[in-house]
């Protein structure tokens, strides 16, 4: 058993890599172009490794960090599957499937344990409650906007959902590879500096893609 843990760690750690290089293509070349596309299903898919290994990870060895680092996977990997999501609602026509609720309904609850959780850390004096309670508030809103995009008609600004999550979600992977190398150097400033250098990118883009 032990072999196959060792395993599933170095292919979730391959697939975290896979997919900050294809986040890197996506965000570089023309959206919408073959290329772009090309790069955004290989980070999807990618993502959906991360996600799938972590929980395999946390069953092997079901430890304080690894159930914060699973807690963790969700957001992020909701982040991918909901801008993934956000083109098939192109048209105001366009419907609302229970898949959409149930991913929504799971990272709220998901992110408000994290949320609430790292808040306890950090009123105990651990530092790290603090990486955990902003991730979590992040998830939060990122599911009560979509919670609202649901139950309205439809919107034109799939676009600008879609670039918001898919950004969102490569700045979370990028953050856990930060941390992996970087938090014995800076401590939990691995976790937060790509999130200080990525929101600026996500208003950019925002802006660039948004109809009014």
């Amino acid at each position: 058993m032990a072999a196959v843990e060792a395993w599933t760690l170095w292919l979730h750690v391959a697939a975290g890599a896979v997919a900050v290089f294809a986040g890197v293509g996506a965000l570089v070349t023309a959206k919408g172009g073959t290329r772009h596309r090309t790069a955004g299903t290989v980070f999807l898919l990618a993502m959906g490794v991360v996600v799938a290994t972590v929980f395999v990870l946390l069953a092997f060895d079901p430890t304080t960090l690894r159930i914060v680092l699973t807690l963790v996977a969700v957001f992020s990997g909701y982040l991918a599957f909901s801008g993934y999501r956000a083109l098939s609602r192109k048209r105001p026509s366009d419907r609302t499937h229970s898949i959409d609720w149930i991913a929504t309904g799971s990272v709220v609850l998901a992110c408000l344990v994290l949320g609430v959780w790292g808040l306890g850390w950090y009123l105990d004096g651990r530092s790290f409650g603090i990486v955990m309670a902003v991730f979590g508030a992040i998830g939060i809103a990122f599911g009560a906007i979509d919670i609202r995009a649901f139950r309205s008609d439809g919107t034109d600004e799939w676009m600008v959902s879609h670039l918001q999550r898919m950004i969102a979600a490569f700045i979370a992977t990028v953050s856990a590879v930060s941390a992996v190398n970087l938090t014995p150097l800076i401590g939990v400033s691995a976790w937060l500096w790509p999130t200080l250098l990525g929101v600026p990118l996500i208003a950019y883009w925002s802006n660039e893609y948004s109809l009014e």
